[in-house]
């Protein structure tokens, strides 16, 4: 079944060619779900309101692709919207504006564009930000997965805000704001490979409302959502940064039990595995139980945990057990699992 205005059930190569089906593709799909006053004038460029004398513009920018398109708990438009708004929301900025660039292969039912544009539509609104801008370009059959995006964002954020791997010291509290590995796992079982099955869906979801309950700390020092390379990359970034080590203790961390299933089974570590919608926060100690407090609070935030401490006597990310046995947790040289984005 074709939809309003498009005169084929996929896409071809004639919808990336600038001409009236390019027209019609852009009109029928992506205006008729994303319009807004600053996209309606399909121009080069949208002319956006200027930032105030308190508060900064922040950009940034992300390509999204992941095999399948759809999974438990989210879909690649869904995805896109959620990790481009929380790369703006742990740089302490509140989202305002995206920028959608679709990548779509020859083939790809009209029918799935549709789903995947009115998720990412439904993920923009409840973001609270606009897609005001963007392109779209068709490659032939077999040189993309479906479809790709290039998603970028504008946000604003107060312009006395410092966040960032140099205010951190020895001693702040690591704290993450809920299970991990949930994101890589669930799109896993979505490809049915392994011969694994299951119902664990994927954290996707944004993290405006984790970092928003922070920002007003004095003692917060550092945010990061752990997406490719998981909670372990993030904290190998830190170490980088800061040359201290960081102690982990691995009562304390929240790891679901679906996850350490499928990794035990396949071989992984759920510490690498990516999350689409978990913040790790690095805050002071003295306000770390504060912290944490209000991150519970929250529904996006119940099973948060303080997991572990930044450590001058070493500089590396060593993982300890209840015992006081020790685990030296490297920095990854490749893939740790099959891509997933």
């Amino acid at each position: 079944m074709t939809q309003p205005g498009v005169e084929t059930a996929t896409i071809t190569l004639a919808h990336g060619n600038g001409g009236r089906l390019m027209r019609q593709l852009i009109e029928s799909v992506f205006v008729r779900h994303l319009g807004n006053p600053w996209l309606a004038p399909l121009a080069d460029a949208a002319v956006l309101p200027p930032a105030t004398d308190d508060q900064a513009l922040v950009f940034t920018s992300d390509g999204v692709t992941v095999q399948p398109l759809f999974f438990a708990g989210g879909d690649i438009g869904s995805l896109a919207v959620h990790g481009t708004v929380n790369d703006l929301a742990v740089a302490g900025a509140t989202p305002r504006y995206l920028s959608l660039n679709a990548f779509l292969e020859e083939g790809l039912p009209l029918e799935d564009l549709e789903r995947i544009v009115e998720s990412l539509a439904a993920a923009a609104r409840a973001c609270d930000v606009q897609v005001v801008a963007g392109d779209t370009k068709v490659l032939p059959r077999g040189l993309c997965g479906g479809a790709y995006f290039g998603i970028s964002g504008i946000g604003l954020r107060p312009r006395d805000l410092t966040l960032g791997a140099g205010g951190i010291r020895p001693g702040d509290a690591v704290l993450v704001s809920g299970p991990v590995g949930d994101h890589g796992i669930a799109v896993m079982l979505a490809r049915e490979e392994f011969g694994l099955s299951g119902t664990l869906a994927s954290d996707s979801a944004s993290v405006l409302p984790l970092t928003r309950a922070l920002l007003d700390l004095s003692g917060l020092r550092f945010l990061r959502d752990p997406t490719r390379g998981g909670l372990a990359t993030v904290l190998h970034e830190v170490i980088h940064a800061t040359s201290l080590g960081v102690t982990l203790e691995e009562a304390r961390l929240p790891i679901r039990g679906a996850v350490r299933s499928a990794c035990d089974m396949l071989g992984y570590d759920p510490l690498y595995i990516a999350c689409e919608g978990r913040v790790v926060a690095i805050v002071a100690e003295d306000e770390a139980d504060e912290a944490l407090s209000r991150w519970q609070a929250l529904p996006q935030g119940r099973g948060a945990q303080r997991i572990g401490a930044l450590d001058p006597h070493h500089d590396r990310l060593l993982l300890v057990n209840e015992w006081g046995g020790e685990r030296l947790l490297q920095e990854l040289e490749d893939d740790p699992l099959p891509r997933i984005c």
